[in-house]
């Protein structure tokens, strides 16, 4: 997994860090902060933010593919599974 420095559109873009480099072709626009696909990831496999694991895979990603709450299951709060992808606010729990 690689976190964005800027929003990038599809595009080839520059990977740098540990135990990373080189270049990847994003397959969707994705924006600053979040996470891209380094390698194809299974459905179930663990979703790593830097270096805590954050989630799991809820369908398989492809690399280069945006990595979001379409796609991950939050190993963070077991009470909601399910986000508004641009919000972040759950739609399957009331919290009052």
């Amino acid at each position: 997994m690689a976190t964005l420095l800027g929003d990038a559109e599809p595009e080839p873009v520059l990977v740098l860090g540990a135990g990373a480099s080189g270049i990847v072709e994003l397959s969707e626009p994705v924006q600053l902060g979040h996470k891209v696909a380094l390698h194809d990831i299974e459905q179930g496999g663990v979703i790593v933010k830097f270096g805590e694991t954050i989630g799991r895979a809820s369908r398989r990603i492809q690399r280069g593919s945006w990595v979001h709450l379409h796609n991950v299951t939050s190993e963070f709060d077991e009470r909601s599974q399910t986000l508004d992808v641009h919000t972040g606010a759950v739609t399957d729990t009331k919290y009052e």
